[in-house]
């Protein structure tokens, strides 16, 4: 049976890698958001543009109904959501399926830092017989703004991807 290509595979791999690098460094223990800066340290290193803590509007009909706080994106293609737990909690891969349904991102990592690390792969594709387009509303409210553009990630919540020479 011939395999097709992952969606966004070499990102995924380099991200991966860089979630088993941290760990060999830092082993289990320490709390999440040692992790996260961690992390997010190594893929900068590695060339990748990070941001972290990006609040993502949600939106019903037209109307803007709560925010969603993503952990890490990672080339603007890619939702990363971290834990260090001991064990995994059931609802973690739910919590990273509602992150990617709020945005125009397609795949996201679930990186378990936990007594063994471990990573979750989740794909939300966007196909016309499964997520219709919405009906546009009528004027004046703005246009529907699923699938997410990634000019509605609040700039001002994220890191800047600096430059560590």
């Amino acid at each position: 049976m011939k395999q097709g290509k992952l969606i966004q595979e070499p990102l995924t791999r380099s991200v991966i890698g860089a979630f088993f690098e941290v760990y060999r460094e830092l082993g289990f223990g320490f709390l999440e958001h040692v992790y996260t800066a961690s992390l997010c340290r190594e893929l900068r290193s590695r060339g990748h543009e990070v941001a972290r803590e990006v609040s993502v509007p949600i939106f019903f009909k037209g109307q803007q109904v709560a925010r969603q706080r993503l952990d890490m994106v990672v080339d603007g293609n890619l939702v990363i959501e971290t834990k260090s737990t001991e064990l995994l909690h059931p609802g973690a891969v739910r919590q990273l399926t509602s992150y990617l349904c709020g945005t125009n991102i397609e795949v996201g990592l679930l990186l378990h830092f936990g007594v063994q690390p471990k990573f979750v792969r989740v794909v939300r594709t966007r196909r016309a017989s499964r997520d219709p387009k919405p009906p546009s509303p009528p004027d004046p409210l703005p246009p529907p703004l699923l699938p997410r553009q990634p000019s509605n990630i609040d700039a001002s919540r994220a890191d800047s991807a600096v430059s560590e020479q």
